[in-house]
């Protein structure tokens, strides 16, 4: 049986994106974006009268069973290499998988909210063998508000981790500044997952930076001072916040990003990851959300 469409409000259309994925795209008086259907991906948001706020690369492959570089990926239910089997995705499965559908609706304030779904099944249980719901509701608006919600549907418990992943776009990498860790302990990837303190100057960018910093529910503010702007971010069910740039040379060896691409992008995501792993027991829900503005 064909599944009923989901009606859409003004403002709203269905249509095919890069490499034929569905998308949808929201034009508002209050901004424009853009989410795909594989991986419930969020690959735009603009606030009217803003630079876009949301980076992509060029080099993205779009295509079935493949990620989309940019953007703001779901990882789930692990985060990075898999622990103990590298032949698994990256990043888990939720990033490459067609989700549904759900819901699209208009708000009061003249937002848009998208929800969409994915349930596990035999074909990720082959690399992950629990039973999850994972339901994932982005407003697009004068802010991005972004929910990602998981239940355990299983007879066991099931540990997780989990990441909006989120590519911003900054006018030059090396001019921006990273504020709200100060004091934070993170894992320093680039040096061997070396445990470091941030000290109370923010976190600027010199080479190449992978950091999960870890127990900490604090806004950051991304401070950018070549598009003389300021994105907040603040989260709630989230305690790693994770802050990337690839540089030079890991730029260059990524197939879908775009050698001269780096300065044009740092990654601050908010997560559940390494030392924040969760446990959700049998019937378990947990809500992890991201509100970004742009100041």
């Amino acid at each position: 049986m064909t599944p009923t469409p989901i009606p859409l409000p003004a403002g709203v259309t269905r249509q095919p994106g890069h490499g034929g994925l569905e998308r949808l795209r929201i034009q508002t008086a209050t901004c424009t974006g853009e989410i795909y259907l594989h991986g419930a991906h969020v690959t735009a948001w603009q606030p009217r009268g803003a630079a876009p706020v949301i980076w992509m690369s060029r080099a993205s492959a779009f295509a079935p069973g493949r990620p989309i570089r940019g953007g703001i990926p779901i990882c789930f239910p692990w985060f990075g290499p898999h622990p103990s089997d590298s032949s698994r995705p990256a990043h888990g499965f939720a990033r490459l998988r067609p989700w549904t559908l759900d819901a699209v609706e208009r708000t009061a304030d003249d937002a848009v909210a998208v929800t969409l779904s994915l349930q596990t099944d035999a074909e990720t249980r082959e690399l992950w063998p629990h039973r999850c719901w994972l339901t994932f509701t982005a407003i697009f608006g004068a802010q991005l508000s972004l929910e990602l919600r998981v239940r355990n549907l299983g007879d066991d418990a099931c540990a997780i981790q989990e990441a909006l992943h989120t590519y911003f776009a900054v006018g030059d990498i090396r001019e921006v500044a990273v504020e709200g860790l100060a004091g934070a302990t993170y894992l320093d990837k680039v040096r061997n997952g070396a445990r470091c303190v941030q000290d109370a100057a923010p976190i600027r960018f010199t080479g190449e930076t992978d950091r999960p910093y870890l127990d900490t529910e604090a806004t950051t503010t991304i401070v950018d001072s070549v598009l003389a702007r300021r994105i907040v971010v603040e989260k709630r069910g989230s305690r790693t916040t994770v802050v990337w740039n690839p540089w030079i040379a890991k730029a260059a060896a990524m197939p879908d990003f775009g050698d001269d691409e780096w300065p044009s992008m740092v990654c601050v995501e908010t997560a559940n990851a390494v030392d924040n792993a969760l446990t959700l027991g049998p019937g378990a829900e947990h809500r992890m959300q991201a509100l970004i503005r742009v100041e």
